[in-house]
């Protein structure tokens, strides 16, 4: 089985990457399983050394578009016999907002032709599209359910949020027409994502633990009492990988499946962090407040309920402490003076 990720050198992108090559064959669909015999990884960055040291990988390095739009590139991108292609390559949050036209470019425009290019394959292959809780979006006028569910309506109140909503629909249509099995899963707040931050509003949401951990000032710049859904990464990686082995039975309708969210708030993140890694650590969270953050975090909600996840055996993490502390254990070169108590 060969499979293609947009977006394979980005976090996420190469951490499912790895698992897959862990796991080494993959049950699509419910099918039997398969031997992953071809890995492609779609970015404007080359992948890791030691992912493109596997021989079951290969690189395809340049803008999105540019690559979809030249028929020897997308040959590589999408080879006649991609089984699998998961769409994680995405313009952030922030980004859209500052930049109405790249969000555009790489969110909107990207994600169509990919599925047109899917399309001209014939070969139905399925497209796990990466979504967001950005396209739900909450306001005095626009009130939304305490609790956000399958169900609920999306709202969204950003150009992120609309562009990826779009998203959403386009890969359902592509599945209702058949020249695609689209599966699209709505990510939460990824948390903690190590390395620098990035240009998502929600960025904060893992500095204000990662950069105190290492022994530096981390800014929150939302108050304590801040609703956030968040997942790990490696939860996030199973939702997304368990939206691909689904039989259509157990996916159901073409809509968007919301992952599930460990719901907190910035408050008991940062008490969160204090128990595990002391207060000295704790007191590096900087509590500075940020106009234009909160402006687009206030959009999204922060309570949820995933049914749809549940029956496909996906559950959150079960407390923030246990985050922080596989965060410690797989990246203490990342760590200074503290470790998981």
């Amino acid at each position: 089985m060969k499979v293609t990720i947009t977006g394979g050198a980005g976090f996420l992108g190469v951490r499912l990457a790895r698992e897959l090559l862990r796991k080494s064959t993959l049950s699509l669909a419910g099918a039997s399983p398969q031997a992953i015999t071809g890995l492609i990884l779609v970015d404007r960055a080359a992948p890791p050394a030691d992912l493109l040291a596997d021989p079951r990988v290969s690189a395809v390095v340049g803008d999105l578009n540019a690559v979809l739009g030249n028929c020897a590139e997308s040959a590589k991108a999408l080879p006649a016999d991609v089984a699998l292609v998961f769409h994680l390559a995405a313009a952030v949050s922030g980004e859209c907002e500052a930049d109405f036209d790249l969000g555009m470019r790489s969110n909107l425009a990207a994600t169509q032709a990919l599925l047109e290019n899917c399309r001209a394959l014939k070969t139905r292959p399925t497209v796990v599209f990466a979504s967001s809780l950005a396209v739900f979006g909450k306001s005095d006028l626009l009130p939304t359910p305490a609790v956000l569910t399958d169900t609920t309506l999306p709202t969204p109140l950003t150009s992120y949020g609309i562009q990826k909503y779009i998203g959403e629909q386009l890969t359902a249509d592509y599945g209702r027409k058949g020249f695609i099995r689209g599966r699209t899963v709505r990510l939460m707040t990824v948390s903690v994502r190590p390395g620098k931050p990035n240009g998502a509003a929600s960025s904060f949401f893992s500095g204000m633990i990662r950069e105190p951990l290492a022994g530096v000032a981390g800014v929150c710049p939302v108050p304590p009492d801040t609703d956030v859904a968040l997942s790990s990464p490696g939860t996030t990686i199973a939702g997304i990988i368990r939206a691909a082995e689904a039989t259509d039975t157990e996916w159901g309708p073409l809509i968007a499946l919301n992952l599930p969210a460990l719901c907190t708030t910035t408050g008991e993140m940062a008490a969160a962090l204090e128990r595990v890694a002391g207060k000295e650590v704790a007191a590096r969270i900087e509590w500075t407040p940020d106009a234009t953050i909160q402006k687009i975090v206030s959009t999204w909600p922060g309570r949820t309920d995933a049914a749809r996840a549940r029956g496909l055996g996906l559950y959150p993490d079960a407390d923030f402490d246990s985050i922080i502390r596989d965060y410690i254990l797989e990246n203490p070169h990342a760590v200074t003076g503290a470790r998981p108590a």
